[in-house]
């Protein structure tokens, strides 16, 4: 049961199934009478309407003038720029955070502990991710493209590794010392 769009209707009284019927009003009939009601239109306008707004192919077969197919436009220059704009700053925040975790998770814990590969990772990409992050949030126009034309494809190698990293290294270091620490004072 639903509110009839069709008159004031504060209760449901509209039952919908394969017709639509409205106790209160009597509005009754198929999908076609529904839109052509709702919409004010004939049935023929209603059934192409739907037709056009579910992507179902229609074939007038002689009966009508050819219509023109709506023509998929293109994607325009600015807005796959801006798109490209967007990846790359996002890819680049998500690196910026995982650097910073593996700062603090891979950090050597005393003086003489060798330093692990990913602490070593983060303090040398990191200024550098934050230098091109900067960029693309307060450079010019011209600054911004060239980060995003320049560093495209070390963008895609970025995203990879972040998605790598994080398919084979589900939790951090401390979930992994917390879980260890609990299974030994079982």
């Amino acid at each position: 049961m639903a509110c009839c769009p069709f008159h004031d209707d504060k209760h449901p009284s509209m039952k919908v199934d394969r017709r639509f019927h409205c106790f209160g009003c009597q509005a009754d009939g198929d999908v076609i009478d529904f839109t052509a009601r709702l919409f004010g239109l004939n049935k023929k306008e209603a059934a192409l309407k739907l037709a056009e707004d579910f992507s179902v192919s229609y074939d007038a077969k002689g009966h009508d003038p050819p219509r023109r197919r709506p023509v998929k436009r293109k994607i325009s220059e600015e807005l796959r720029y801006r798109q490209a704009e967007q990846k790359c700053f996002r890819v680049l925040c998500d690196y910026l955070h995982l650097l910073e975790r593996w700062e603090k998770e891979y950090a050597p814990q005393m003086l003489e502990e060798a330093w692990h590969p990913l602490f070593v990772e983060a303090l040398q990409k990191k200024p550098y991710t934050e230098y091109l992050l900067d960029i693309l949030l307060s450079g010019s126009m011209e600054e911004r493209a060239s980060v995003v034309a320049e560093y495209g494809k070390e963008v895609r190698k970025i995203e990879r590794r972040i998605s790598e990293f994080t398919a084979s290294h589900p939790a951090g270091r401390h979930e992994r010392s917390r879980s260890l620490s609990a299974g030994a004072e079982r």
